[in-house]
């Protein structure tokens, strides 16, 4: 049974064997991408093994943080009541200066002013518990 009172938390990350690096580093300040010694592709999504080429040879190493705003979106309504204090806010779909995209929001400025192709840099935002979410800001 679900509580009123879990409506107004935000949901946290739950790391697994395949993402606790991951969230280590961003707890760090340091987005990790994982490389594949293999076949040299850089990848976002943690996983056990290169989706390129079924590899093993995993290898996290920590992004410039920087990138650019490839899509976004602008939410004026929230999508629980966990949210509602922060609209509006922008989703960004964030094209990394190593070449994976990846799914985040923007901090420290005015969802209403991004534009396409903006340049961004990580923020590692601390949410407590030892966790940090992955934002970028305008660079």
């Amino acid at each position: 049974m679900i509580r009123p009172e879990d409506a107004l938390k935000k949901p946290l990350p739950l790391p697994d064997a395949d993402s606790a690096v991951f969230w280590e580093g961003i707890a760090d300040g340091k987005l990790l991408l994982q490389h594949c010694l293999a076949c040299h592709r850089v990848h976002y999504y943690q996983q056990g093994i290169c989706r390129d080429c079924g590899s093993s040879r995993l290898e996290h190493r920590a992004a410039s943080g920087r990138g650019k705003v490839h899509s976004f979106s602008v939410v004026y309504r929230a999508p629980g009541p966990a949210f509602k204090g922060d609209t509006p806010y922008a989703v960004l779909l964030v094209e990394l200066e190593e070449g994976p995209r990846m799914i985040s929001s923007l901090v420290g400025g005015d969802p209403e002013k991004v534009e396409f192709d903006m340049a961004v840099e990580l923020v590692c935002e601390p949410v407590g518990d030892g966790m940090a979410l992955p934002c970028f800001r305008r660079a």
